[in-house]
């Protein structure tokens, strides 16, 4: 890379416009004040038919301020790391404080709250990669896919490799840092051709660049993924069992996650207000975060708030066990913070799993979900509606690929009806989760 990107230095300088800030916010007259700084540098290349495509260096920083005067909140950030501009920023942010209306639940959260121990979470570890090397792995990438009998075009592949530095410090005396890396690979390509064309693709995400899968890997996966959705058609239209792939598992976490998430509970835009309590799956399924999870891809000792993170567990053996809080949604509700400001982190199912085979065994005749289309939900009723593709499951086997259709149910009814959890559990994101069985979704196909 064209930079030296040294962490430590950075971290140092970062902590120390950090502790400036807050110096200068109690010296124009906050009352408390926080603090979120970051600096980060990546690599990202792309290629094309064998050809280069694109190649960005790239290097941000920033800094966001928010000051509280009495129960007025004010907040303004800036890129720029001039010490004027610093001034400027809490400058900026006191003078909008002054401005707005009071809120009685605005202010830090409480200092008995904040992280005291910040242990090495093992999230760093740069890649000494240089431009050349970076195309040489896309392209071994996507030549890999491109090789496969069946594929016809590519829309490329991609690597990036990215460092960052993170600060976050208040006024009750709390400097949190944090250093952490992510290296990604991912190839896109064509089967087919005319209006019989697909598309799929793979990736592979780790903070080490050992942990990736080789670039052969990825091409292969992606080609072999893209050549099983040709010969598409549209299923019948009925109630059908639906196994949705571990991606799309994924997806419903994050809506149940979204649904529990203290802002949208205060705003009372979830079908799960004054849920807690409530069985929403089978007894046999229990789901947490784990956010000192060593290595983990959203693993932090501490939340956006500086409070202490710690494992939580959202749902118990079936049931609501606990929201998701910040320090603001909690006392907008009358509760207590979860060590959730800035959202869940490490997100693990913990049920008994069934291999792949079996659960489609088990479902007999219905759809396997590889792919979602629009954002088909009412989070007020939690009605669901989505385009999607897959593969049609015939008597416990697949049968044929399926697109052009939708599907339809409700999420509250859809999570008790879980019939069972794969075995393919898919750990490249923070949300680990195997294949998800559903009985009787409507299917809108032909």
């Amino acid at each position: 890379m064209s930079q030296a990107f040294d962490a430590a230095e950075q971290q140092s300088r970062l902590e120390e416009r950090a502790t400036r800030a807050l110096a200068l916010a109690a010296e124009l007259g906050a009352d408390a004040c926080e603090v979120g700084a970051s600096v980060d540098q990546g690599i990202g290349v792309g290629v094309r038919l064998g050809e280069t495509e694109s190649v960005e260096l790239s290097r941000d920083q920033g800094i966001a301020v928010t000051v509280y005067v009495g129960q007025r909140k004010g907040n303004a950030s800036s890129s720029d790391a001039s010490d004027a501009s610093l001034r400027a920023v809490v400058e900026k942010a006191i003078a909008i404080a002054q401005h707005t209306g009071e809120d009685p639940a605005a202010g830090l959260a409480e200092a008995a709250l904040m992280a005291t121990e910040l242990p090495d979470l093992d999230l760093h570890h740069p890649w000494a990669l240089e431009t050349d090397d970076a195309l040489a792995l896309a392209l071994r990438c996507e030549q890999a896919g491109r090789e496969r009998a069946g594929i016809t075009n590519s829309e490329g592949a991609s690597l990036s490799s990215t460092e960052a530095v993170t600060v976050y410090a208040n006024s009750h005396g709390f400097l949190g840092s944090r250093r952490g890396t992510r290296h990604s690979l991912s190839c896109l390509l064509i089967a087919g051709s005319g209006e019989g064309m697909q598309r799929d693709h793979d990736f592979t995400t780790a903070r080490r660049a050992s942990d990736l899968a080789s670039p052969e890997q990825v091409g292969i996966s992606a080609a072999e993924r893209t050549l099983r959705r040709l010969d598409a058609r549209r299923p019948r239209t009925g109630r059908f069992p639906v196994l949705f792939a571990p991606e799309m598992a994924r997806g419903l976490v994050g809506n149940l996650l979204n649904s529990i998430a203290g802002g949208a509970l205060y705003r009372e835009s979830s079908f799960l207000c004054d849920q807690l309590g409530a069985t929403l799956f089978p007894e046999w399924f229990s789901l947490g975060e784990r956010p000192r999870e060593r290595g983990g891809m959203a693993s932090s000792a501490f939340d956006s708030d500086g409070v202490a993170t710690r494992d939580n567990v959202f749902i118990d053996e079936g049931r609501l066990a606990s929201y998701m809080l910040s320090a603001y949604s909690a006392r907008r509700l009358g509760l207590q913070t979860t060590g959730n400001a800035g959202g869940a982190r490490n997100v693990r199912i913990q049920a008994p799993t069934t291999e792949l085979a079996a659960l489609m065994r088990q479902m007999g005749t219905g759809v396997m979900v590889t792919e979602m289309m629009g954002q088909g939900l009412n989070p007020v009723t939690g009605d669901y509606s989505r385009g999607a593709a897959g593969f049609w499951i015939e008597n416990g086997e697949i049968s044929h690929p399926v697109e052009e259709f939708t599907v339809a149910g409700n999420l509250r009814e859809m999570f008790a009806a879980l019939q069972g959890v794969g075995d393919d559990i898919d750990r490249r994101g923070s949300v680990h989760t195997g294949s998800w069985l559903v009985d009787g979704m409507t299917l809108a196909g032909q």
